[in-house]
């Protein structure tokens, strides 16, 4: 009888050509199902809650896989973690039912975008340094803004395959952390490809002034990726949280 199996996982996504499996470079999804087939001694394929980009990390990822077989789940955690690489980490391992889906099933998911504004050696591989300044407030009336919002079309990255560029964004927040140091947090129940960080590109061009907040509706309501900001770095994004 099949058994549908889910991992939580966390991952910095430096060495990594994001999440899904890539036919010329590294990806997170490759290594755990590298790994599986090798302890299970058969193929493994997995389904991720979703698709993290070149560079970005995850902070909690979930991911499931199935096989016809009774898993000690504690033991397959600790010899994953013994042979993966250590920028990928298994937290645990769950036996689930079998409707439950990794990607279809989660109800919210959380990004963090990280940025500095002043120089500094020990943020510089996990936060965006910003070089000049920016109005928070300003930027945090345009969260606002985004979430009174149902389609995120402006924000998608140009000729993806997605069906609908409908998502309910529930939370858009700049939070400061240190005298230089703040992040983006965006909750939704879904995500478009590229979608965080265009946001926070196009908000970056509301707190220099380049936008006004009136000229902000006008780019989401446009639906065009050409009139949003640009994507920043991936190096700053985690995926921070995934909910059932």
């Amino acid at each position: 009888m099949v058994k549908r199996y889910f991992i939580w996982l966390s991952y910095d996504g430096t060495n990594y050509h994001g999440w899904q499996v890539q036919p010329n470079g590294i990806s997170v999804q490759g290594e755990l199902q590298r790994v599986l087939s090798t302890l299970l001694r058969q193929d493994i394929s997995i389904t991720g809650a979703g698709r993290t980009d070149a560079g970005v990390h995850a902070r909690v990822m979930a991911a499931h896989f199935e096989i016809e077989a009774d898993i000690d789940c504690k033991q397959l955690a600790y010899k994953m973690n013994r042979m993966l690489p250590q920028d990928i980490v298994i937290d645990r391992i769950e036996e689930v039912s079998l409707d439950m889906h990794a990607r279809f099933s989660a109800t919210e998911r959380t990004y963090h975008y990280y940025i500095h504004t002043r120089k500094c050696p020990f943020e510089r591989h996990y936060s965006c340094e910003i070089h000049y300044p920016l109005d928070f407030e300003k930027m945090n009336e345009a969260g606002r803004i985004l979430c009174t919002y149902e389609d995120f079309g402006a924000f998608c990255k140009a000729h993806s395959d997605v069906k609908t560029t409908l998502c309910n964004v529930t939370r858009a927040e700049w939070i400061q952390t240190g005298d230089t140091t703040w992040y983006f947090v965006i909750t939704a129940n879904r995500f478009l490809r590229n979608m965080v960080r265009a946001v926070v590109g196009t908000l970056v061009d509301v707190g220099r002034g380049r936008l006004s907040l009136d000229e902000f509706r006008s780019v989401i309501e446009g639906k065009r990726r050409s009139d949003a900001g640009e994507s920043m770095p991936g190096n700053a994004l985690f995926l921070e949280d995934v909910k059932y």
